[in-house]
């Protein structure tokens, strides 16, 4: 905005010169009678000047108005684009929490699971010694604990990289206790076709593709001004102490005040070149906008989808949980009168197991898919989410440069 508005002001110059000059004139004295007479003059002169040249422009085919303008354009998408860089690092920080919790949810289920496998297979072996089942049991018995163990292994290798992911995208390492998360549905629309109108409207990919819209659009007009004429006031004063010319001359004042008047008729074509070239882009930026708006639409489809996918998938492995453990403990007490084996208590075990980590990982996917929603919508921001944090305003430091006419210094000191 500075940039644009100085073409509003005024541009100032100053000269200052020092020569060391060496002057010398013949002159014929006039005569009307008798020979003619001569007059030398020669000497070595020091010649210093100092001036200021002021040059205002009041027409030039409002391209600086236009200038002005597509300036704004231009902080407005950047300011989109911000939005998006902080819709990002939110939802970046939400996955990175609920991979945290989800891992350490799933290293506490294979660490309990390979407790269990180990009660297990010491009552195969109790019951082994007791001949009440065969080697081929304890086998069986052994090889799920090494199964587990190594389960266990990779859980431990996941819950460290979700650790260092989390230290990655938040900043400081992640605390010991975690707390659960619930989903931020509430701050959703209701439906889908709500959710799509929302993000077509509101989100700062397709805003900052508008915004590139206006700031094509004033390209053009911008171009399109280099035909027009350019008027302009132009005045100078100079001082200089002595002459180049003589040096019976001391001093010189010379002041001048000029209004011109500038008419291009024709620069070889590169103009209309340029217009045509700035039209083209014009195109081209609205085509992006509707791309823009596609890509949302889908993207918000997609998200939603994959959030009622979520909550069918929580409710479904619920159930599975329910069943699962009503399986096990059937199985188990059947194994007790004979009735099964050992490998079908293990085979109801290692059913439970995996739908309790199918549970945490749809609960993590649930909370995950509601935050993905909002981000597709253009409403994952510290306002909305209610975050007690201090939020950065742009505004602030688009206020403290705006109009600054002069300095060096960006407003937190450098």
């Amino acid at each position: 905005m500075p940039t644009a508005l100085s073409g509003y002001r005024p541009r100032a110059t100053g000269t200052a010169s020092v020569t060391e000059n060496y002057l010398e004139t013949l002159i014929k004295n006039p005569v009307t009678t008798g020979p003619a007479t001569y007059t030398k003059t020669q000497g070595a002169v020091a010649v210093s000047s100092a001036g200021m040249t002021v040059t205002q422009t009041f027409l030039n085919g409002f391209q600086t108005a236009n200038r002005t303008r597509q300036a704004e354009g231009q902080v407005f998408a950047a300011r989109e684009t911000l939005r998006t860089t902080e819709q990002t690092v939110l939802l970046n920080a939400a996955t990175a929490y609920m991979n945290l919790l989800r891992d350490a949810a799933i290293l506490e289920l294979q660490r309990s699971n390979v407790n269990v496998l180990e009660v297990t297979l010491r009552q195969t072996r109790d019951r082994f010694n007791a001949g009440e089942v065969t080697r081929t049991d304890v086998a069986q018995a052994e090889s799920r604990l090494a199964q587990g163990r190594s389960q266990l292994a990779v859980a431990e290798s996941n819950f460290i990289t979700s650790k260092a992911q989390y230290l990655q995208v938040i900043g400081v390492p992640a605390p010991a206790r975690l707390a659960a998360a619930t989903p931020v549905d509430r701050l959703s629309p209701r439906t889908l076709a709500g959710a799509i109108d929302r993000g077509r409207v509101e989100h700062p990919t397709v805003n900052t593709a508008q915004y590139n819209v206006d700031v094509a659009t004033h390209q053009v007009k911008i171009a399109e001004g280099a035909l027009a004429p350019t008027l302009s006031a132009i005045g100078s004063v100079n001082k200089q102490y002595g002459s180049t010319t003589s040096l019976a001359v001391l001093e010189t004042l010379n002041a001048s005040l000029q209004a011109q008047l500038s008419v291009p008729i024709y620069q070889g074509g590169a103009e209309y070149a340029a217009i045509r070239q700035a039209k083209e882009t014009l195109g081209q930026r609205r085509l992006d906008l509707d791309t823009a708006r596609d890509q949302v639409q889908a993207t918000v489809t997609q998200a939603w989808g994959q959030l009622e996918a979520a909550k069918a998938s929580i409710t479904a492995t619920q159930a599975q949980v329910a069943a699962s453990e009503i399986a096990l403990n059937g199985v188990r007490e059947e194994a007790r009168v004979g009735q099964r084996t050992t490998l079908d208590v293990l085979n109801a075990t290692q059913d439970l197991l995996n739908a309790r980590v199918a549970l945490v990982t749809a609960q993590r996917d649930r909370v995950v898919a509601s935050y993905t929603v909002l981000a597709a919508v253009g409403s994952l921001s510290p306002q909305i989410l209610g975050l007690g944090i201090q939020v950065y305003d742009p505004m602030v430091h688009y206020q403290q440069v705006r109009d600054a006419w002069a300095g060096v210094r960006v407003p937190d000191g450098r």
